[in-house]
């Protein structure tokens, strides 16, 4: 039972909680990055540069075997083309982190900026401050 309470007391942590949220909310991100990708950013760049389909862009290195009409062995491909598309969702997905970063960064620096409130007076110098303001009602 040690264990169990063990792992129960670290699973429960802020941190892990925190990891586990972050975890799912990026991959849920990672996927809108590649349909935004893949179905809003290919399509017009591939028009522009002729009509090409990225995720169509491959190298054949062995041809297919066919027997009439049907795939005996499919052809052996570099898909490259989905490569190239693998590398944009990376890049897009970078930079989105980097700005969340540095605006999370710039946050903590503003909190840091901050001025420190001054520190209470201590009970001498409270005891101080009412000797003297009796004094100078006198």
């Amino acid at each position: 039972m040690k264990l169990l309470d063990e792992f129960k007391s670290f699973a429960m942590r802020g941190n892990v909680v925190d990891m586990a949220v972050g975890i799912i909310i990026g991959g849920a991100f990672g996927k809108i990055i590649s349909s935004f990708v893949s179905d809003v950013l290919m399509p017009p760049l591939g028009l522009l540069l002729g009509g090409i389909d990225f995720k169509d862009m491959m190298f054949e290195m062995k041809a297919a075997v066919m027997e009439g009409t049907e795939v005996v062995t499919p052809a052996v491909t570099l898909n490259y083309g989905m490569f190239i598309q693998n590398v944009v969702d990376f890049l897009i997905i970078a930079f989105a982190i980097f700005m969340a970063i540095k605006a999370m960064n710039s946050l903590k620096k503003k909190e840091e900026a901050a001025p420190a409130a001054p520190p209470a007076p201590t009970k001498d110098q409270e005891l101080l401050s009412e000797i003297r303001d009796l004094l100078k009602n006198k």
